[in-house]
């Protein structure tokens, strides 16, 4: 979610004049776009502020913006630092808050535009955790919202103090959903469909810097990805908290859906997330779907069989563990145990055999024993995950874990955290093995002076040595790959024109 954020906030920026620079030394804007789900993160924030002051004194006219997911808790001693803290969900009203800023400058300097025009120097930084044809013309009348979405708004609104924003260049309204993107390459778009969760895990913050679920409308969401597929997108990756959980309420008095699974015509019909990914596949064009991220508890078989009979939807799935022992799940809650989790995976490589399947850990939760801990590794072994991205717990304020004893050392908790990856380093090695000899398909992302590297539909990455009769491959492109060459985090070929 903070690529699209950070896209959508360059798209505000853009759209309201504001240009680029490529470094901060340059900068009269830097805009930081904080994932706070981890103190750690917001450690950070607080301690790279003292090399912003450094920029300040270089240049008065400076302002230093802080979005993305922030706590409210967190708000009061962000303010005191930064000039501006925004909600992620208003970011479209950030030009006009920034004039109100920088109406503080001197007001013939500002009247003359002697400023330099204020852009990002770091969308999103890796400091801070982080047309179709007439069959597509699927929908005649689409409810932009459902009553909750409304009441948000109607909320947000409110919270906007009076403050206008500027016109934007938009699909329907104006607001985070229909900002026109900047996307950070021509290959790869993000594509918010949903934003919000409703599952209140007991680590994190995101319902209470994010809020509730809320469903982006179908034909908005059809309507940016064939744009995109016009425009040569290759990748289009789905984004929401919990990407099963999407339902876009939509009017339907006059015209049928169509897709493999025909609805009948009636006034309000759902659309789910298996649904979509069915109508997304049917766009015409060359390129994959992957989505992120999926919940254990909700993701059902029905979504597997799709993402199997779609063609264009790739086989990988990421899916949160989070922990193997029912004990910390529940405490967590999480709502689902170790045996739900197992039996899904099952039924994952039943359907895809082919699937890589990716998931997060988190080691040292609040009275995670030595034997708790050990249950997560047994549930790593027996799923065999092709990656796995571990966080050693901290306490994050504000959320209910934050009540429970941090009883688990630093010290055990990076042990624990090398056990696992040592466990991933020998799955993902056994799981790699499988692509030795065999010719798959790679898109590739990024060309330097010696290798060219690329994605496989399974998001492995494979590096390729440079050979002459492969200097006009481009970016973008989709290439015949034979691995020659493995280990446990990536492939090696030869192109095969």
């Amino acid at each position: 979610m903070n690529y699209s954020d950070s896209e959508r906030i360059a798209g505000v920026l853009e759209l309201a004049g504001y240009q680029k620079t490529l470094s901060e030394d340059n900068a009269d804007l830097i805009v930081i776009n904080a994932c706070s789900v981890r103190k750690s993160a917001v450690d950070r924030i607080t301690g790279n502020f003292k090399k912003y002051k450094k920029y300040k004194k270089k240049n008065p006219n400076l302002k230093i913006v802080l979005t993305g997911c922030v706590l409210e808790s967190d708000k009061g001693r962000f303010e005191k630092l930064f000039d501006l803290v925004i909600d992620i969900k208003g970011i479209e009203t950030l030009p006009k808050k920034l004039t109100i800023c920088h109406s503080e400058l001197d007001s013939e300097s500002a009247k003359n535009n002697d400023l330099t025009v204020p852009i990002f120097s770091k969308l999103s930084t890796s400091e801070i955790d982080a047309s179709g044809d007439n069959k597509q013309k699927i929908l005649k009348q689409v409810q932009d919202d459902n009553a909750q979405a409304q009441d948000d708004n109607a909320q947000a609104q409110d919270d906007k103090n009076g403050i206008d924003t500027l016109p934007l260049v938009t699909r329907n309204n104006s607001d985070y959903f229909h900002i026109n993107p900047q996307h950070q390459n021509k290959i790869t778009a993000y594509v918010p469909i949903m934003t919000g969760c409703n599952n209140f895990c007991s680590y994190c913050v995101v319902p209470y810097t994010r809020g509730r679920e809320k469903s982006r409308s179908v034909e908005e969401i059809l309507d940016e990805i064939k744009d995109l597929v016009k425009n040569g997108y290759k990748e289009i990756i789905l984004l929401g908290q919990n990407v099963n959980s999407y339902k876009s309420q939509i009017q339907n008095s006059k015209s049928q859906i169509n897709s493999k699974s025909q609805i009948q015509n009636t006034k309000y019909t759902e659309i789910t997330f298996p649904m979509l990914l069915e109508l997304i596949n049917n766009i015409p064009g060359d390129f994959w779907i992957r989505f992120l991220t999926s919940h254990p508890k909700d993701i059902t078989e029905e979504l597997i069989k799709t993402v199997a009979e779609c063609d264009k939807c790739t086989e990988y799935i990421h899916l949160a563990l989070q922990s193997g022992d029912d004990d910390i799940l529940k405490k967590m809650n999480r709502k689902y145990t170790a045996k739900h989790f197992l039996d899904l995976i099952k039924i994952i490589r039943k359907h895809i055999p082919e699937v890589a399947i990716t998931t997060d850990v988190i080691v040292g939760f609040p009275t995670e024993t030595e034997e708790q801990f050990q249950n997560t590794a047994e549930v790593m072994k027996k799923v065999k995950f092709d990656l796995v991205y571990i966080n050693k717990y901290s306490p994050r304020e504000g959320t209910e874990s934050y009540k429970m004893k941090d009883d688990v050392s630093w010290k055990e908790k990076k042990k624990r955290e090398n056990i696992l990856t040592e466990i991933l380093k020998e799955t993902a090695l056994e799981n790699n093995k499988k692509y030795l000899g065999k010719t798959i398909d790679v898109l590739i992302k990024k060309i330097d002076d010696d290798f060219i590297y690329g994605k496989t539909r399974s998001f492995k990455n494979v590096k390729m040595r440079i050979k002459n009769q492969e200097s006009g491959i481009e970016g973008g492109e989709f290439v015949k790959v034979k691995i020659t060459q493995v280990n446990a985090w990536g492939l090696e070929r030869e192109i095969i024109k």
